[in-house]
């Protein structure tokens, strides 16, 4: 009974004070993420007050964040929708994933981490961070833009590569073979595909089976699926991540919606939960050591992801101003790289390993939008662009909002 009581003033405490940092955070306009990572380095091994009663349950707690975040973000996305845009932006998507994997890969192989090592901090630098993009697109009021589409579509393709990496990176940090390693990419792949097959013929009727008028029948039925085939893909070493991934591109339509209205709120508490459990497992005095590869590598891979947003950007025919945002807004890391980083410390690989990349999305996350709001003006500024000739009449002033569109009037149309 004490313990029981230990438990829940403990975990109501925790879950109290992420609620304030949410809080905090939203008042200053930027994500929680941060934050969350840092309370975790507060209540973790090292911090100020360490959790006991209640670190087992912040851990089952954490793993179903990492599924609630992959189901959410699957459910954003149609079959239909991948298969257009791995068709239409697959080189944009390999830029991406040569310019922004390569760096993490080679400072693994310069600090003498190994090539699994290697292979883990790639993922880290590479994936952009779907959630916090979303966010810094919506207070920024670019989501109409015509850059949006062009942004849109390199997070797309990197959610869909992540269904192939995941489970190459959970062979190798199980040490399993090379013919085990192609077994299990191998079945990911085929899951994938057969999955997209399913979805994009069968996705009404699969829908139609989840489907209930009822928002309680709904939720549990959604949730119970996507534990289930989590726990098979799990079973299968194909990762639970996306299993539950897939599980979101199946469903579409009002089933999509609902669910999605559902289990925002469950998937916004387990998240939270998650990114406090990755910062449990990091020890504040092992970050100031890997903090100037970690600054380093936040320098080289914030160029690399401009370099990658302004060339998407430029291939959907978007104005030169408009390639600057669209490349400033790639910028931020966060949910994904901290999935990849964790799978990595919970195998134990490297130690360092986990304060590095908590170090780097730390800065990504909080750089993120200061350069989607900023890359745009202070590019335009150094390349000392003319102002346009004036006549004998006066120019009429210009509306404050009148930049998005006028500035990309020599656009072809939507990516």
């Amino acid at each position: 009974m004490h313990s029981s009581a230990v438990f829940l003033i403990e975990f109501g405490c925790l879950i109290l004070g992420l609620g304030l940092l949410g809080r905090l955070a939203g008042r200053f306009r930027f994500s929680p993420i941060p934050l969350y990572l840092l309370a975790g380095l507060a209540f973790g091994e090292g911090g100020l007050l360490p959790l006991g009663a209640s670190e087992d349950f912040v851990a089952v707690g954490a793993e179903i964040g990492v599924i609630l975040l992959l189901l959410m973000l699957g459910l954003e996305y149609t079959a239909t929708d991948l298969v257009s845009h791995l068709r239409t932006h697959y080189p944009a998507g390999l830029l991406d994933a040569v310019l922004n994997a390569l760096p993490g890969a080679v400072l693994a192989l310069l600090l003498g981490w190994g090539p699994v090592a290697a292979v883990v901090l790639a993922g880290v630098t590479w994936v952009s961070s779907s959630g916090v993009i979303a966010k810094i697109l919506g207070d920024l009021g670019r989501l109409g833009n015509r850059e949006t589409p062009a942004i849109l579509s390199i997070l797309v393709l990197e959610d869909l590569s992540m269904a192939v990496y995941l489970p190459i990176v959970t062979a190798l940090l199980a040490g399993v073979g090379l013919a085990a390693g192609g077994v299990t990419l191998a079945i990911a792949v085929g899951v994938l595909t057969l999955v997209l097959v399913l979805a994009v013929r069968f996705g009404r009727h699969v829908s139609r089976f989840v489907s209930s008028d009822d928002p309680e029948k709904l939720l549990l039925v959604v949730l119970g699926v996507t534990l289930v085939v989590a726990g098979l893909a799990q079973q299968l070493q194909v990762s639970a991540a996306v299993g539950a991934f897939l599980v979101g591109i199946a469903l579409s339509g009002e089933v999509a919606e609902g669910a999605t209205t559902l289990l925002a709120p469950l998937r916004d508490l387990f998240a939270a939960v998650f990114f406090v459990f990755f910062g449990l497992h990091t020890h504040p005095a092992s970050i100031p050591p890997v903090l100037l590869p970690a600054l380093a590598l936040a320098a080289v891979t914030t160029a690399t992801k401009i370099a990658t947003g302004y060339w998407a950007a430029r291939r959907a025919g978007i104005g030169p101003r408009g390639r600057w945002r669209a490349g400033g807004t790639l910028v931020a890391r966060g949910e994904f790289s901290i999935v990849i980083a964790g799978l990595a410390v919970t195998s134990g690989i490297e130690p360092s390993l986990g304060p590095l990349a908590t170090a780097y999305v730390l800065i990504l996350v909080l750089l993120g939008p200061l350069t989607a709001r900023w890359t745009e003006p202070l590019a335009t500024r150094l390349a000392g662009r003319p102002r346009r000739a004036t006549g004998s009449r006066a120019t009429p002033p210009v509306p404050p909002n009148a930049h998005e569109t006028l500035d990309d009037q020599d656009t072809v149309g939507r990516a």
